[in-house]
């Protein structure tokens, strides 16, 4: 029986350029959607999916983070003297939904050096992956939730996977891979934003992993690749080589808000989701557009 997924580590030590300059001193992670930051919806998925313990990884410019997921009990108590509870208790339950773990990365940059940054705390088991600017919507299971699945099923790493156009695969990892039941893959190659003229599938990697702790000593033994930078994929190719990899197609929307146009969409679709919003919202859209 495979070892349960108690741990999720976020990597949120980016600069968030792409935002500048609302992110100079704002975590691009705390931009909202809506009524709620984008580092948020993450950490709800992986709450709903059975997780506990949830390792943010962060920068100097990360203060936020590490306040938002911290208790403030002042800020409660003010509210519930002003009789506003249902707020009070929604800011109540941020804090509550997880034990949070702050760790300041330290080495190269790269998406590879904050994984690395959790091995202490991760220990010898395996664990999830997520970032912090990018989500799926998912009205039934959880994107971690289904990743877990096929994990518990094989016993070996899992990826995150969701069909692109051609073009996209120009902006991500694809993966070369054999369906081993409907929406199921076994890994066999990753190709790092190969293009239309060499991707080998449309499946690309979005949204996170399961991870097992062979991955360390891969990260740890892995060369600096592109822009001096130390990469997952790097480490994936190599422990590749020694155990099956599988990926799992998510039953969800996509959403990668750390791009303008992914940010400009979530809102939207999240507002026309909106019980209080959505009639008014939609409304001004329509005179608008």
């Amino acid at each position: 029986m495979s070892q349960k997924i108690r741990k999720l580590v976020i990597p949120v030590a980016g600069l968030g350029t792409r935002f500048l300059p609302a992110t100079k001193a704002q975590p691009k992670e705390m931009l909202p959607i809506v009524d709620k930051p984008i580092i948020q919806y993450v950490v709800e998925d992986a709450v709903r999916a059975g997780i506990t313990d949830i390792i943010l990884v962060t920068g100097p410019s990360k203060r936020a983070v590490e306040d938002h997921f911290s208790p403030n009990y002042e800020l409660i108590n003010l509210l519930k003297k002003q009789k506003k509870n249902e707020m009070a208790e929604d800011v109540k339950k941020i804090s509550d939904m997880a034990n949070f773990i702050f760790i300041r990365q330290k080495g190269p940059y790269g998406n590879g050096t904050p994984v690395l940054c959790a091995k202490d705390i991760i220990g010898d088991e395996p664990f999830a992956v997520m970032w912090g600017d990018e989500f799926f919507y998912t009205p039934k299971k959880s994107q971690l939730q289904q990743l877990i699945e096929v994990y518990e099923k094989y016993g070996d790493p899992v990826i995150t996977t969701c069909k692109v156009s051609a073009e996209d695969t120009k902006k991500y990892g694809i993966i070369d891979a054999l369906e081993v039941e409907k929406g199921i893959y076994q890994v066999k190659e990753i190709i790092e934003k190969p293009g239309p003229e060499k991707a080998p599938s449309n499946l690309a990697i979005l949204g996170g992993f399961i991870l097992t702790p062979d991955i360390f000593p891969a990260l740890e033994k892995t060369k600096l690749g592109k822009g001096g930078e130390l990469w997952l994929a790097d480490a994936h190719t190599k422990v590749l080589k020694k155990r099956p990899y599988y990926a799992c197609l998510v039953d969800g929307t996509y959403h990668d808000t750390g791009s303008k146009l992914g940010y400009l969409k979530a809102n939207v679709e999240f507002a026309l989701r909106d019980p209080k919003l959505k009639d008014d919202f939609r409304k001004y859209l329509k005179s608008v557009v």
